[in-house]
């Protein structure tokens, strides 16, 4: 099994992207898709079957399985993550594992607790690293099998997380404004060390790198599928200044602005998903 591509969609709503990926489109006779949806409101059709998008829905499609993300209300817009995964010769088991359950289910809800390893999963499955990919491969095989064999149990923990869950919808819904870690806490009605400790233990980085971080998966979306210019995103994300922009982002990217939307700007005519 291969991860052949994975792309983080965040806030669908400009109208080239929208029309993009509400296309009606199929993949390869090995290849199939899973589609990780985090916030928004929309439709997703696989084959025959129009199910409703909510917080934390996951679809796996089948190959050649006709599918199509639609967006129902722009002010409320769908952000997602997108993993296209090959099967090979050899990958038997696997095969059999995804073809039997999808034959009963394509829908799963799984909470909203899965960005950051989807995520992961997006860095290291398009890494360089042969390592870092067949980790990737291992790590989403694992996944797979222990939704299928407890698809009911997979968000085990989100209600004893309550507190995080509430903070990632607040930072998510907060990614074009200035919040500080004392206005965050004050949200949550928490002291803002023992914050800090319960964000760390579950979420392996702190409240506001994580915040850091949406801002940048934020501006990765707006450099590859918008022509707005560099300055203007760092001031609508409140950035210091665009040095300061650029300065983060190729600190989370290894990129530039400029070379990140140089080799990514693509997308919208040429990517697999």
């Amino acid at each position: 099994m291969e991860i052949k591509d994975a792309v983080f969609v965040y806030q669908m709503k400009d109208t080239q992207d929208v029309e993009w990926h509400n296309r009606v489109h199929t993949h390869g006779s090995n290849e199939y898709e899973l589609h990780y949806f985090l916030q928004g409101e929309g439709t997703f059709r696989s084959g025959t079957t129009l199910y409703n998008i909510s917080k934390g829905s996951l679809f796996i499609t089948a190959p050649n399985e006709v599918h199509t993300v639609n967006s129902t209300n722009l002010s409320k817009p769908l952000t997602y993550y997108a993993v296209l995964l090959e099967t090979k010769g050899d990958d038997l088991e696997i095969k059999n594992l995804l073809e039997k359950e999808l034959k009963n289910s394509n829908y799963y809800k799984i909470g909203t607790n899965y960005r950051f390893f989807f995520e992961e999963i997006r860095d290291n499955g398009l890494s360089e690293s042969k390592n870092l990919k067949k980790s990737a491969n291992f790590q989403l095989l694992s996944f797979l099998y222990k939704l299928i064999e407890t698809p009911d149990d997979i968000n085990i923990g989100e209600k004893e997380n309550i507190h995080i869950e509430k903070a990632l919808m607040i930072m998510q819904n907060s990614v074009f404004d200035e919040m500080t870690l004392g206005e965050l806490s004050d949200k949550l009605l928490l002291n803002e060390s023992y914050f800090i400790r319960l964000f760390k233990k579950k979420m392996k980085i702190s409240p506001m790198k994580y915040f850091t971080k949406l801002k940048i998966e934020a501006a990765s979306s707006m450099l590859s599928s918008s022509t707005e210019l560099i300055y203007e995103i760092a001031i609508k994300l409140h950035f210091y200044s665009e040095f300061h922009f650029s300065r983060v982002f190729k600190m989370y990217t290894g990129l530039s602005p400029g070379k990140y939307r140089k080799e990514y700007s693509h997308i919208l005519g040429n990517k697999k998903l």
